[in-house]
């Protein structure tokens, strides 16, 4: 690995915050800095603390530390998926496909956390 750039982790969370970002927009405005803001936040702070993690790999413990924080992102962002499903009918079949690429992530991050905890120097 030569870069963040280079896991999958960050390229799957990467493409799915553009997705959450671009459907979030499709709110009605008084949802836009609620929900919408929740969702925003919590999907890209899956990929910065993959980021950031990564940048202090140098030092195991930073490094992991900053993986689980995104495997908790992980989870937030499902939370958030499930409010809008629940209380917004006319995104609920979009929201539903990205319940299933959140549940992959999160399985990656945790194999790349398993991986990191067991390999890692």
């Amino acid at each position: 690995m030569k870069s963040y750039r280079d896991l999958e982790i960050y390229t799957l969370s990467y493409d799915l915050a553009v997705k959450v970002h671009k459907i979030s927009l499709k709110l009605p405005k008084y949802e836009l800095y609620e929900e919408g803001s929740q969702i925003r936040r919590s999907s890209k702070g899956i990929t910065s603390c993959i980021v950031e993690g990564y940048g202090r790999k140098k030092y195991k413990a930073d490094f992991t530390k900053f993986i689980i924080y995104a495997h908790a992102s992980c989870d937030e962002t499902i939370l958030h998926l499930n409010f809008l499903k629940d209380t917004h009918d006319f995104i609920a079949k979009e929201i539903e496909v990205l319940f299933d690429d959140y549940n992959k992530l999160g399985s990656k991050i945790n194999k790349f956390l398993q991986y990191i905890e067991t390999e890692w120097n």
